[in-house]
């Protein structure tokens, strides 16, 4: 058996476990005609997380709300989730709330 040093069993012990998104299909669903979709937004969370409600997105997000923090961090979540560049999303209301309305481009 091979013997881990006490850096290595922090890491291990501290791991963040990875978030698990909702099907792809069912994130698209929330999108209209004109790619828009409602998020709503709760920073410094304990852990991220992606859900559907009522036609729309929950995302949970650990950053806080500060210098647009939560903002970035809410952008890469949902590109991730959606399986697409961040450059493809548009923050188009809502960027000191935490209600949002982004827009996926084609």
């Amino acid at each position: 058996m091979r013997a881990i040093t006490a850096q290595q069993w922090m890491q291990r012990a501290l791991a963040r476990p990875k978030t698990d998104f909702p099907p792809p299909d069912a994130l698209m669903a929330v999108l209209d005609d004109d790619g828009k979709f409602a998020v709503r937004v709760t920073p410094g969370a304990r852990e991220e997380a992606i859900s559907v409600s009522g036609g729309k997105l929950q995302v949970k997000v650990r950053a806080r709300p500060a210098d647009g923090e939560a903002n970035a961090a809410v952008l890469k979540l949902l590109a991730k989730s959606l399986g697409v560049s961040t450059s493809r999303l548009r923050m188009l209301r809502g960027a000191t709330g935490r209600e949002k309305q982004f827009q996926l481009s084609d």
